[in-house]
């Protein structure tokens, strides 16, 4: 099956999707999987030392990153034996609370859905061209240079 990638310039329901998703793949596989493993991560209301925040800025290059997310999506996929994978992700800016990333893989076991969802996730993090901008609720605002710990 091949992967769904998605991004998104304004918020998106997690769980909303997830339902769509389930339906197709019930429309397509003619029921649904034995296993599932999926991730939802929110935007922080918390810069890396601690300052509040009023949003997270997040940049990617048309084209390219949907090209990246889906060659990792597809890579993972055959790497862990896994049915489908499906990636949403925000781009611009998004405020505290909101989602930013949902990653859901469905697979025959729970082990492959678990480790494909967490190294699709851990690709996203530190291979997948998004770069991150705080905002915070002093007017400043910082480029990050690396990524947050697990």
């Amino acid at each position: 099956m091949e992967p769904l990638i998605a991004l998104h310039p304004a918020r998106f329901e997690p769980l909303a999707l997830l339902q769509s998703w389930h339906e197709l793949l019930a429309r397509q596989s003619g029921g649904p999987a034995a296993a599932e493993a999926s991730f939802v991560g929110r935007a922080r209301g918390r810069g890396g030392h601690g300052e509040p925040l009023t949003g997270l800025e997040l940049e990617h290059y048309p084209g390219m990153t949907e090209r990246c997310l889906d060659s990792q999506a597809r890579e993972l996929m055959g790497e862990h034996g896994v049915i489908a994978v499906m990636v949403h992700h925000r781009v611009g800016l998004v405020e505290p609370g909101d989602a930013i990333v949902l990653v859901a893989v469905v697979a025959d076991r729970r082990g492959p859905a678990q480790r494909c969802c967490q190294a699709l996730l851990e690709r996203l993090k530190h291979d997948a061209p998004f770069w991150k901008r705080e905002h915070g609720l002093d007017g400043h605002s910082r480029w990050l240079a690396g990524n947050t710990a697990l």
